[in-house]
Order: C-alpha cells, then sequence, then structure tokens
C-alpha cells in the first residue's frame, strides 16, 4: 500500500506550504482549547456537586460558549485554507496535463481519459485536501497534547489511551489495503466507461448507416453495470472502515469510562480529575478515527493524481537529443526535413510503428509517402513534425539539426500542416482559412486572399461566412480538408512555411480539381511530404516512399 500521503501533491502547488504550517497551527490551537473545554467543563460540575450551587455558572457557560466559537472559527479556517490549496493544486495539476498533451500529442492516452481526469477525476482532490489531509495534520498534534494532559492527571488512563491508540492504526492499514484496491479498480472502469461513451459517439454516424446504432445500447449498458458495481462495492468498504473504526474508538473511550468509574467509586480518583479524563479521552480518538473514516477520499484523490501523473510521466519521458549535436552529419546540407532510418514504437506495443525508415525532402520537391492501412505513414508524420521522438535513428531539418520533441515548436513556426481530418474552431470558414495568416491580421482586412487560396484548392463552392458547427460538424469531410489546404496554402505564402505535410489531400475529389491542386502545390516551390494511395498524387510526387516494400525508398518516378 502506498504511503498515507501523496508527497507530489503536497510540492504540486505553493499554495500547500502554507496549508500545512495553517491546518497545523490550528492543530496546536485546537488542542489547547479542546484542554480549556474539558477544565471549564470539569470545574463547573464538580463545583455543582461539592457546593450544591450553581454559582459561576453563567460565567462558565459564557466562557465555554467563547471555546466553541473559536473551535469553529478555527474549523473554518481550516476548511478556507484546504480549498485554496486544493484550488492551487487541482490548478497545477490540469495545467501540467494539457501541456504534456501538447508536448506528446501522439500518446495513446485517449481524449476521453484526459477530459475524465481533468474534470471530475481531480476534482476528487476536493475532498482529499478538504477532509483527509485535515483530520491526517490533526491527528499528529492534538492526540499528543492532549495525550499528555491526560498524563499529568491520571497515568493509568494514559496507560490505556497508549495500549488502545495503536489499534486504530492497524485497522486502517489492513482496511486501507482493501478500500485503494478498490477505488483504483473503479478509477479504471469510470476511465473505460468514458472511453466507450465517447467512441460511440464518435462513430454513431457509422453505426446508423448500418443499422447497429441500438445494438450498442447492450454493450453500454454492461459498461454503465460494472461501473455501479465497482462505485458501490467502494461505498460499501468506505461505509465497513468507518463502522470498524468507530466500534474500536467507542470501545476504548468505554474502558477508560468504566475504569475511571471504579476508581472514583473506590476513592481512588476525585470527581475533578474524572471528568477532567472523561472529556479529553474522545477528544484522542477523534482525529486518528476520522483519518480511517476519510481514507476513501484520500483514495479517490490518489487514484486521480496518479492517472494525471502518468499523463505528465509519458511526456516528460521521451527521449531526448543531446543539444550538442547540431552539425550537419548525414545527408544533403539542403535537405529541409530527413528522416534517417528511423524507428519508431509506442508505448505498450509489440511491433514497430515505423522501422527504417528513410527519406529527404528538398525545397521544390514533392515527396509521397505510399502504404498501406497501418504502415506507419500518419506516425511518419508526426515524426516530421517533431510530436514524437524516435526510438532509434534521427529526424534531421534545416540541413541537419537534430529534431526532437522540445525543438519542435520551433520547427513547427516553418511548417504548414492539412489533415485527413483537420481540426476547425469556426465560427465560420473564413475564420479557420484565417489561421494561416501571421498572427495579428484580421479576417475582415484579407476577404480577397481568403477567397483566392480556398478556390485554389478546389474549394470554389464554399462560403466563407458558412458556419463550422461543432467540430466541423457542418462541413462535409472534404469540405474540411479543403478548408485546411487552405489554410496550409496562406501559411506557406504569407506565413513563410517551408514545409507542407499533407495526409490525403485529395481524398474524395475529381481529377479536374484533384489536377489543380497538384498544380498549385507544384507552384508553391517549398518541399512538400504527402501521404497518399491516388495514383495521380504518386505520379506527380518527384519520389515515393513505399512504406511497405523492404527498400525505404524506390527510385524517382517508381509507383
Amino acid at each position: 500500500m502506498a504511503g498515507p500521503i501523496n508527497p507530489r501533491l503536497l510540492r504540486e502547488a505553493g499554495a500547500t506550504r502554507g496549508f500545512i504550517i495553517g491546518v497545523g497551527a490550528t492543530g496546536v490551537a485546537q488542542s489547547f482549547l479542546v484542554i480549556a473545554q474539558a477544565t471549564i467543563i470539569a470545574g463547573t460540575v464538580t463545583r455543582i456537586v461539592e457546593n450544591r450551587s450553581t454559582d459561576g455558572v453563567w460565567t462558565a457557560v459564557g466562557w465555554l460558549l467563547a471555546v466553541f466559537a473559536a473551535r469553529g472559527v478555527l474549523t473554518w479556517l481550516t476548511s478556507v485554507l484546504a480549498h485554496r490549496a486544493s484550488a492551487g493544486v487541482k490548478s497545477s495539476l490540469r495545467r501540467r496535463v494539457l501541456a504534456a498533451r501538447l508536448a506528446n500529442p501522439g500518446s495513446q492516452t485517449s481524449t476521453a481519459s484526459i477530459v475524465t481526469v481533468m474534470t471530475s477525476g481531480l476534482d476528487a482532490i476536493d475532498a482529499y485536501f478538504g477532509k483527509y489531509l485535515p483530520q491526517f495534520l490533526l491527528s499528529a498534534t492534538v492526540p499528543i497534547i492532549v495525550g499528555v494532559a491526560v498524563a499529568i492527571h491520571d497515568l493509568t488512563s494514559l496507560i490505556i489511551v497508549v495500549v488502545t491508540v495503536p489499534l486504530i492504526p492497524i485497522f486502517m492499514v489492513l482496511i486501507g489495503r482493501t478500500t485503494q484496491t478498490q477505488v483504483a479498480r473503479r478509477f479504471k472502469v469510470q476511465l473505460r466507461l468514458a472511453n466507450h461513451f465517447a467512441d460511440l459517439v464518435a462513430g454513431l454516424p457509422t453505426l446508423q448507416v448500418f443499422g447497429r446504432a441500438r445494438a450498442q445500447a447492450k454493450g453500454l449498458a454492461a459498461s454503465e453495470g460494472e461501473s455501479r458495481r465497482h462505485t458501490m462495492g467502494t461505498l460499501r468498504v468506505a461505509f465497513l472502515s468507518a463502522g470498524v473504526l468507530e466500534l474500536f474508538a467507542t470501545l476504548s473511550v468505554a474502558l477508560i469510562a468504566v475504569t475511571i468509574g471504579f476508581r472514583v467509586l473506590a476513592g481512588d480518583l476525585d470527581l475533578n480529575t474524572a471528568l477532567y479524563v472523561l472529556v479529553l479521552a474522545p477528544e484522542i480518538y477523534i482525529p486518528i478515527r476520522m483519518v480511517g473514516v476519510h481514507f476513501h477520499d484520500s483514495a479517490n484523490g490518489d487514484a486521480a493524481a496518479n492517472a494525471a501523473y502518468a499523463i505528465i510521466d509519458a511526456a516528460e519521458a521521451q527521449p531526448t537529443v543531446d543539444d550538442d549535436s547540431d552539425a550537419t552529419t548525414a545527408g544533403d546540407s539542403g535537405d529541409l526535413l530527413q528522416l534517417d532510418n528511423v524507428t519508431y514504437r509506442y508505448p505498450g506495443s509489440d511491433e514497430d510503428a515505423v522501422a527504417g525508415l528513410s527519406l529527404a525532402v528538398r525545397p521544390g520537391e514533392i515527396v509521397a509517402l505510399a502504404g498501406t492501412s497501418g504502415a506507419g505513414k500518419t506516425t511518419s508524420l508526426n515524426l516530421a513534425l517533431g510530436l514524437l521522438n524516435p526510438d532509434e535513428g534521427r529526424v534531421l531539418v534545416d540541413g541537419g539539426k537534430h529534431l526532437t520533441t522540445q525543438r519542435g515548436p520551433d520547427w513547427r513556426e516553418q511548417v504548414a500542416w492539412a489533415g485527413q481530418i483537420p481540426g476547425l474552431l469556426g465560427p465560420t470558414v473564413a475564420d479557420d482559412v484565417a489561421l494561416g495568416l501571421p498572427a495579428g491580421q484580421a479576417v475582415a482586412d484579407h476577404t480577397d486572399l481568403l477567397r483566392d487560396a480556398l478556390d485554389r484548392v478546389g474549394g470554389e463552392s464554399i462560403p466563407l461566412d458558412h458556419p463550422v458547427g461543432d467540430d466541423g460538424e457542418a462541413l462535409s469531410a472534404g469540405e474540411r480538408r479543403r478548408v485546411a489546404m487552405a489554410r496550409a496554402l496562406l501559411r506557406v505564402e504569407q506565413g513563410g512555411a517551408r514545409l507542407l505535410l499533407l495526409d490525403e489531400p485529395t481524398a474524395g475529389l475529381d481529377e479536374a480539381r484533384e489536377a489543380q491542386i497538384l498544380w498549385t502545390l507544384r507552384d508553391l516551390g517549398v518541399g512538400v511530404l504527402v501521404v497518399s494511395h491516388r495514383e495521380a498524387v504518386l505520379a506527380a510526387a518527384d519520389r515515393v516512399v513505399d512504406m511497405t516494400a523492404p527498400a525505404a525508398s524506390l527510385p524517382e518516378g517508381a509507383k
């Protein structure tokens, strides 16, 4: 079982340092207030019994109310500190997870998993900081201080406390193992359900076309049922742990109370001391007991944090290249891009996505990647973009500089990209095409330029004011590619990009528009690396790299 505290969470945000100091201080203050409360109650009741008079009762009640008010203020302060620390940690983790995703978009972690972790997953940290951690810190201060106060007045009661208190942590550990396992399993099931639902939503049009939409309801119901069973199992363990710890704490206090009662009857203990110890005894067990009660909050927060750190660590674990290796060591110094015997395998996979790939792209050349689906063409583009670091071989840019994910952002300033399923932001086609313009240029000032770019890539029928819709749903697949192509065209002509990367740019077009786009690409004069199955594109390329052939590169003109 992992430790009771996740050290990475405590180091995540600067707010946690003040939180720990603040809760520690409130714990000490709470301890002395508890002692003051016991002193007031014991002294007042003893005077009433011995003097048979209520003189001074209202004064004692006033002091007691002041103590209760002070304890309430300290509890509120602890809650405020906890929420601030939790907000700081969640904000920091969400920024780091998002940065990790941007730095490693080729990661196999699904979008649904990331959304689940960053929303409801990390929200579990609120209970971690708001309930579990304050009780854990209080359990390190209150029992010790209150125990010393008990020891000063009654060593026998202290011996009982010393013997019984360790029983609670022992059972906490035993139950905690089951709790952590159950919570971790439930979190995985929750991620699986999120991925299942996201996949169904994404594939719903295809399922409807083939009449299989309703059939998926059974699978989704099974996933929901599994999630429900694991959630109820987690709740059962939580209630069981609370009941067991409550039982042991109650029996321990009862043991102290019984021994005190017998000693008072025997005349070995005065009434004031007996009441004083009886009031303090439960306060020793409460913080420790509450740690166990809220341990499932710790497990939930810990599981969410570990899922977030898994995404962050995967991005940080990307292999790096020595920054001193900038000299041109391979190929022609005029190459814009060179993949030198590159191999890449996705984490968790048993097969190489790309194996021993070599190619070069020079200014003004069109190089095509051909091969069957799954041959690694899209992975090769991700390597060329600097989104992935190769496991073997080198990706060289600008005549020999090693490209890594760390250098990727600078390199991508020189690259224009149009994917097979392009991302569109909207709200209109004009806004999306204008993303290819240099930053700061208004759409309204370049309407003619946007229209011309769209026309040159076969998008004459697409109005600039046409709404894009959520995730481009208002456009057909072919129209989305035209918009992405126009955007890439402007990035080359207006943004100064030197290399153009394309994934199936002419899919779904007739021969006339395909020839128009190929002429446009040739006329740009920049290096072009294009993935395509179309014969016309392969015929127009200067070189074709067959991803399924034993040789990395076919002779010029080979199809």
